[in-house]
């Protein structure tokens, strides 16, 4: 049996690394029409869009995507959506209260490098896209939900000084904003606990959750914060387990709220002659502030995105190997 096969088996009987079996698993679903990795992705009514992204291929510099991914969860068939005005990878992909898709920041190649930090918010109306208020300053490898009717983009990293135009050009942040819908203005909100990039973000029980991620000096991170947007106040409960890698789960995982739980998997991690990608999959219960190991990924990837249609969680396109070496248009789906 190869490890494919393996891991499906594994998935399909949802196994867990400690011998115990868990509730739900993965199945395989169509996959996206071309690979992708550092992208997110968004739903509106039984539709997932996802945009941009990175592709790496052989001796060529990295391909920054342009195309925009329209997936009909009711049909399971795929379609390409109305271009971004220009290539983007890590766009932040959100529905608004109204049902439009917005492309928040990222990151664009320009005569500095190919990661230029970027500030522009665009919204599909029709077949185009037009812009909106922009960022008060370019902000990419955030987070972002529609939370008590406005969008929220969190975290990630924004340009240290006045360079800007390659990854080390770029900070962690903590900048915590809110597109408000009457004015159409973006205003700050509190700050987020730690300044990180990386995060997977869910809405559950009316908060705002951030877990994982990293920082450019730290590495992965477990941590898990909550927003209370009535409150607007912040507060921290159990972080991610350490993987079997002995590993902290943190950077470029996904996550999704399906059952009443958070739903965290994927991720990458870097080391002295190497890394890997994170195969757990990680359940949590807010009633009891813990976190349970689910069936692993039949597919472990990073940079993937993770959009939720009634209980289906959807596992979308992403990174192979630790890195940019391989993306991939897998798809999976996770039912409880």
């Amino acid at each position: 049996m190869d490890r494919r096969s393996f891991l499906a088996a594994g998935a399909a009987l949802g196994v867990m690394g400690n011998g115990r079996v868990a509730s739900g698993g993965w199945s395989a679903a169509a996959a996206m029409p071309w690979p992708a990795q550092e992208i997110y992705a968004a739903t509106t009514g039984s539709r997932i869009v996802t945009a941009g992204g990175l592709v790496s291929r052989q001796g060529q510099p990295l391909h920054i995507e342009r195309r925009v991914a329209v997936l009909e969860t009711a049909t399971g068939v795929w379609s390409e959506g109305p271009m971004l005005p220009q290539p983007r990878h890590h766009p932040m992909m959100v529905a608004d209260g109204a049902g439009r898709m917005l492309a928040i920041g990222g990151y664009r190649r320009g005569e500095a490098g190919e990661w230029v930090n970027s500030l522009e918010t665009w919204v599909l109306e029709g077949d185009s896209w037009r812009s909106l208020d922009p960022l008060p300053r370019p902000q990419a490898e955030a987070v972002g939900a529609l939370l008590a009717g406005r969008v929220h983009l969190v975290t990630g990293r924004s340009p240290i000084g006045e360079a800007n135009g390659n990854w080390p050009d770029q900070g962690d942040v903590d900048t915590h904003l809110a597109l408000d819908p009457v004015t159409g203005r973006w205003e700050t909100l509190t700050p987020a606990p730690m300044a990180r990039n990386s995060a997977a973000v869910a809405v559950l029980d009316g908060c705002l959750w951030i877990a994982g991620g990293r920082t450019v000096q730290g590495g992965g991170t477990g941590r898990l914060d909550r927003y209370d947007p009535v409150a607007d106040r912040w507060d921290t409960l159990a972080p991610i387990p350490v993987s079997d890698s002995g590993q902290q789960v943190g950077g470029g995982l996904a996550m999704g709220a399906v059952g009443g739980k958070l739903v965290a998997f994927g991720g990458e991690w870097f080391a002295p002659g190497g890394g890997g990608v994170f195969p757990e999959t990680w359940i949590y219960d807010p009633a009891s502030d813990a976190w349970t190991r689910g069936s692993d990924m039949i597919t472990p990837r990073h940079g993937l995105a993770a959009a939720v249609v009634g209980d289906r969680l959807y596992a979308i396109a992403g990174g192979e190997v630790v890195g940019g070496g391989r993306a991939g248009g897998v798809v999976e789906v996770f039912e409880f």
